[in-house]
């Protein structure tokens, strides 16, 4: 084994493999890879080996479309067979329910080049005979779908690995891993150490383990799965025989399952309600290819709907049940990327669906590791959107839930319970009082929408019960004044001598003046942007940055990865250390005016200032800025503090009529003013003129800021697309994002967010088309619950274009 290498793979399963081959096709080649047992003795060898391109995002959805792609590529450049069987499936809905989200797949499948088409449950029947029609509604075609051979394609990618250099230690238990104090990582195994510059944790079922060595706590957790092969079905033979062609995979969403033909007989697999996790705490190391001990009486219940909907079941026999241990994160999405703190350790581990994701996720990794970039949009997989709230009784909660949902319907107002409340801040019980509906961000109880006493979420694709409600709040905000709970915001506190030229390098913006803010756009090497913020001056105080909640750890990776190595900059994640409340609309100043001593007349207190002071008895930090579009206020508080000053607004506030708002009002009310947000209009896949932003990029700032190059190349070339607001001719229904936007008879963009402006009763959807049919008026088409609807660009916001409500 060499005793130095460039990178160390951790885990021979199909996912380090994957990583350990894409390293070596980019180049670096002094890589090895160190699997403690046999290569897939993890998870890998007892999987279903099924593959699949849908995926509820469309980013992730994309990657797993390269996975599948990639395989016969690995086959030739290896000579090892990968098994691989491109059957198609049907994606069958019990429900209407269920149809319509199936239909809001083929949506996005447009956009993505996935060949998806609704079909009827007979025509459903007529490609996957083992089933009854009568027991469905629809079904959705896809013509990638497929299974293949799980050892098969691991060696595949390892066998490719070497043959472009890389190396392969077989029976090498890592042991140990220590950093060095030139930063360089000590890999000690049972066979000796390796020296690296890069450790990739790709441990799977024991991805724990490694990451405690280091002494990071991931939060994955190992779920018992099975799913059981049948004895030779005559049925199966038939079809064979008639058509020369395997039955195609089947996923029953309703009953939970999930089919494909395996030999002379059929595998179906089930996600159960009564599930069970795996060895919760640490996983054993003398674990490998053993399988657990089936429990039928578990997965009987999904069973019975199976044989119910695929009446053959009925009269066959089952010749084995596997039951093997896969891991999940909470939301089942895989855990990618550098972590935080720990330069050069990076990981790729609870990848539940291997063989659909391996692939990208090797891409992403390998492109982030040499170029600096995963080179896609991976924030749904990214390590960072997890902090330290995602404890491990919280993650076998999430993992537990998201197991037993992972074929349910998640409705775009459905907030899931299980690990809640979790985070909550000093007014929590306030607004709950009031009939606050919470969801949740970055663990953070956040109020959504305050209901009169017997009324809640009714979940739907559609309009639902908190219609009205919401639009009693927005009308608060525009025609008097609102109160909401800001805290879900991440906070940074900036100081130290080399702060303002720090921030000069990190931001695109020009640096405000004592006592201003401004909008902060940070992008990356590329131009494209990796953060929006509001950037305030507190003069001898430093600086303040408030940003999105969700992407704190994100954000804090890169900014740290960015100091000075003179200790000349600190930076602080202030976290639940700052609760924040803000109040807007016509008569906010009067409020404000009401509950501090401080001029706050537009003249002394004018758009976009900040300052220090009284809100009641509680210190805070004021800014002028408000998210709704209107005039308002940003209130920083201590938690300490929150509730007095919560008191000290609706007290002052009573007389002009205050209410309380929450996130869905504000969605409302920023769709009013073309306001993007991160995560959604803004994301690392567009540049600021995209992305509407270039107004806020100082070009011609002297600091030489981390993008200017790229932004100032495309501000030149003009980019390729354009961000655009939507007025929808909607039904009943408005857009949740990933819609795609029809010009002239073809997809030509998507929907990045959207929902219904109450104010000026419009349906708005905000997404990307090309530059070329930006400022078209008229011809375009948003695609929604299977119906294209009529739409038309909104060049000037629909609420106080002029900003004259704003401003004054």
């Amino acid at each position: 084994m060499k005793s130095h290498a460039k990178v160390v793979v951790i885990g021979g399963g199909v996912v380090g493999c994957s990583v350990l081959f894409h390293l070596a096709r980019h180049g670096w080649t002094d890589v090895v890879l160190l699997e403690r047992d046999e290569l897939t003795s993890g998870s890998t060898w007892h999987a279903a080996g099924g593959m699949h391109t849908i995926n509820g995002d469309p980013n992730v959805a994309k990657l797993q479309k390269y996975t599948i792609s990639l395989y016969k590529e690995i086959e030739e450049l290896s000579g090892q067979a990968t098994g691989v069987h491109l059957t198609g499936g049907v994606l069958l809905a019990a429900t209407e329910a269920r149809l319509d989200w199936l239909r809001g797949v083929v949506a996005k499948g447009r956009y993505l080049g996935i060949d998806l088409e609704v079909i009827s449950a007979k025509e459903a029947a007529e490609l996957m005979p083992l089933l009854d029609p009568k027991q469905f509604v629809g079904a959705v075609r896809n013509k990638e779908d497929g299974h293949l051979d799980p050892s098969g394609v691991t060696h595949a990618y390892a066998k490719a690995a070497r043959k472009l250099g890389a190396e392969v230690e077989r029976f090498t238990k890592v042991e140990d891993i220590v950093r060095r104090p030139d930063g360089l990582w000590r890999v000690i195994t049972n066979k000796g150490e390796v020296v690296a510059q890069h450790v990739v944790n790709a441990g799977g079922l024991w991805a724990r383990e490694v990451g405690r060595m280091v002494g990071l706590e991931l939060p994955v957790l190992a779920m018992e799965h099975m799913y059981l092969i049948t004895e030779d079905m005559p049925e199966v033979a038939a079809w064979n025989a008639k058509t020369g062609t395997e039955i195609i995979h089947a996923v029953d969403f309703d009953g939970e399952l999930y089919l494909r033909q395996e030999r002379g007989g059929m595998l179906m697999g089930t996600y159960e309600k009564a599930n069970k996790p795996w060895s919760e705490y640490q996983t054993p190391w003398n674990f490998g290819h053993e399988l657990l001990a089936p429990d039928i009486d578990r997965i009987a219940p999904s069973l019975e709907v199976g044989f119910r909907h695929f009446p053959a079941f009925q009269n066959t026999g089952i010749k084995q049940i596997i039951n093997g241990p896969f891991t999940f994160a909470p939301d089942g999405n895989p855990l990618v990327g550098p972590v935080r703190g720990l330069p050069g350790f990076w990981v790729a581990c609870g990848v539940m669906a291997g063989f659909s994701q391996g692939g990208g996720v090797g891409l992403a990794l390998s492109n982030w590791m040499i170029e600096g970039d995963p080179g896609a949009d991976i924030w749904a997989m990214d390590v960072a959107r997890y902090g330290d709230w995602a404890t491990m009784a919280y993650t076998n909660a999430k993992v537990r839930e998201n197991y037993s949902r992972r074929f349910s319907i998640r409705f775009p107002n459905e907030e899931l319970p299980a690990g809640r409340p979790l985070k909550t801040t000093p007014v929590y019980d306030l607004l709950s009082a009031k009939g606050a509906q919470f969801g949740v961000a970055y663990g953070l109880e956040v109020p959504l929408w305050y209901a009169p006493e017997g009324v809640k979420d009714e979940f739907s694709w559609r309009r639902s019960s908190d219609f009205s409600h919401v639009a009693r709040e927005v009308a608060t905000v525009r025609d008097g004044v609102g109160l909401s709970e800001i805290s879900s915001f991440a906070k940074y506190k900036v100081t130290g001598e080399g702060a303002s030229a720090w921030l000069d390098r990190l931001l695109a913006c020009k640096l405000p003046k004592p006592g201003r803010m401004t909008l902060a756009p940070m992008l990356k090497d590329d131009g494209r942007l990796i953060g929006d913020f509001t950037l305030a001056n507190l003069g001898s105080d430093g600086w303040f940055l408030a940003g999105s909640g969700i992407a704190e750890q994100y954000h804090m990776r890169w900014f740290e990865a960015h100091l000075p190595g003179d200790g000349s900059v600190h930076i602080e994640a202030l976290g639940a250390k700052l609760t924040g409340l803000a109040i807007a609309g016509p008569k906010a100043r009067e409020v404000l005016a009401k509950v501090s001593r401080a001029d706050v007349s537009n003249a002394a207190f004018p758009f976009m200032a900040v300052a220090r002071m009284d809100i009641g008895m509680a210190p805070c930090l004021v800014g002028r800025v408000s998210y709704t579009g209107d005039l308002g206020y940003e209130i920083w508080v201590a938690p300490e503090y929150q509730r007095a000053a919560y008191h000290a607004l609706t007290a002052a506030g009573a007389e002009f009529g205050i209410g309380l708002f929450g996130s869905r009002a504000l969605n409302a009310l920023r769709l009013e003013k073309n306001y993007g947000s991160w995560g959604r209009e803004y994301r690392p896949i567009y540049g600021p003129l995209e992305a509407g932003l270039d107004r806020f990029v100082a070009y011609g700032k002297e600091a030489d800021f981390i993008g200017k190059t790229a932004a100032l190349a495309e501000r030149k070339q003009g980019g390729k697309l354009r961000l655009r607001s939507f007025i929808v001719d909607a039904d009943d229904a408005d857009v949740i994002g990933d819609e795609p936007i029809w010009f002239g008879g073809a997809v030509r963009g998507w929907v990045t967010s959207g929902g219904y402006a109450h104010h000026s009763k419009k349906s708005v959807a905000v997404g990307y088309v090309p530059k070329e049919i930006a400022d078209e008026s008229d011809g375009f088409e948003i695609e929604l619950l299977g119906k294209r609807h009529a739409a038309r660009i909104q060049a000037a916001p629909l609420f106080d274009a002029n900003f004259e409500r704003m401003r004054g």
